[in-house]
């Protein structure tokens, strides 16, 4: 079965089921927005011509690496030692394997890629870029640049209380129903509790946003732009984000899983900020909620690039606002239908394989048949 996704508006029953003011980007934010420059595509009334298709992968991490402390940049050479140790593993990932190997032991072998996790695609499916991201000629260590650290920001206590009890439902798969050793709820007592990105419903990792971040494959982001709307179709799970220029928010109560979008023009700067999202928008694996504020500014760099940034805020996640920015390039191909083939078969064998494991339980406790 072939998806397509929407905005959807989440219903109360599907987003409960487990698991504004605009925020200026601060001043010191050195990206370029194209303002003035008369060599940038433009539209018949004069706005900056958001309209293409663009490969947003990148190598560069969402937070920095610690060692980097709050470097924002990477010296060439740096930049070029991470490219290379990645182009050197890709290519020994696709060296072809030896058939007679045994298989892996339970659990993986604890080696990187498909073999050694014991599943999921090996490195011909993957596409996370083959460079850092470059903004004004210089190497970026992280996607976020504040907090100065490059880091999210500390989770208030709730949140981290709310990730903990997340984070309880993954437990390695021991052919038993362990879930039943635990009161409340189980993982697979509903097929709603299951994640939005498992269910084809939407693309994880925050994909389709917003913000829309870079991912290990389908990367690519298509804007198509009128004078009253942008929609910005992700590769992945096919999301089509809707934006809406002018105008006011849906009321209190309405929601969507990639929330509300209304966007207006600063100069050649298209600013955009959403509210209204469900319980589980695209950053809940990051602890965010129906609390979630993003203001995101599209503009363009030249004829081949728009620069993209961002500033998340959600006080019951984080205790401060944070932002980041990185280049959209454009790209050659062309975004195809993304079939979500594995969620919809697996997950009726998922229920089925979790009834099971109970009633194998509930036979040795001496309750079944």
């Amino acid at each position: 079965m072939m998806k397509t996704t929407r905005n959807r508006i989440a219903s109360p029953g599907v987003a409960a089921a487990l698991l504004s003011t605009v925020l200026l980007l601060p001043a010191a934010l050195p990206a370029a927005d194209g303002a003035g420059d008369g060599d940038i595509p433009r539209t018949a009334s004069g706005r900056p011509d958001l309209t293409g298709v663009y490969d947003i992968a990148t190598l560069t991490p969402l937070e920095r690496d610690p060692k980097f402390g709050d470097n924002l940049y990477l010296s060439p050479e740096e930049a070029e030692e991470i490219a290379r140790t990645v182009a050197d593993r890709r290519a020994a990932d696709l060296e072809a394997s030896d058939p007679t190997r045994e298989a892996p032991p339970p659990g993986g072998d604890g080696s990187p890629g498909a073999a050694g996790n014991v599943g999921g695609y090996n490195d011909f499916w993957l596409d996370y870029g083959s460079r850092s991201i470059s903004i004004d000629g210089r190497f970026r260590t992280s996607l976020v640049f504040d907090p100065p650290n490059g880091r999210l920001p500390e989770m208030t206590p709730e949140a981290q209380q709310k990730r903990m009890a997340f984070f309880t439902l993954f437990r390695e798969n021991t052919g038993t129903a362990w879930w039943l050793e635990n009161d409340g709820p189980g993982p697979y007592d509903d097929i709603e509790q299951r994640p939005l990105g498992e269910r084809c419903i939407l693309g994880f990792g925050s994909t389709s946003g917003p913000p829309m971040l870079p991912t290990a494959y389908n990367n690519l982001k298509r804007v198509v732009q009128t004078e009253d709307y942008v929609m910005i179709l992700a590769e992945m799970i096919h999301d089509a984000r809707i934006i809406r220029i002018g105008g006011a928010h849906l009321r209190d109560g309405m929601t969507a899983y990639m929330g509300d979008s209304v966007g207006r023009w600063e100069g050649d700067t298209l600013v955009v900020e959403t509210r209204n999202f469900g319980k589980k928008p695209g950053m809940y694996a990051y602890g965010a909620g129906e609390s979630l504020k993003v203001t995101e500014r599209f503009s363009r760099i030249d004829e081949d690039t728009l620069n993209y940034s961002f500033t998340v805020e959600d006080p019951t996640t984080w205790e401060t606002a944070w932002s980041g920015e990185f280049p959209w390039p454009a790209a050659d191909g062309r975004v195809y239908e993304y079939a979500c083939h594995e969620g919809n078969y697996a997950m009726g064998n998922i229920m089925r394989g979790a009834r099971l494991l109970e009633a194998d339980a509930a036979a040795a406790a001496g309750g079944g048949e």
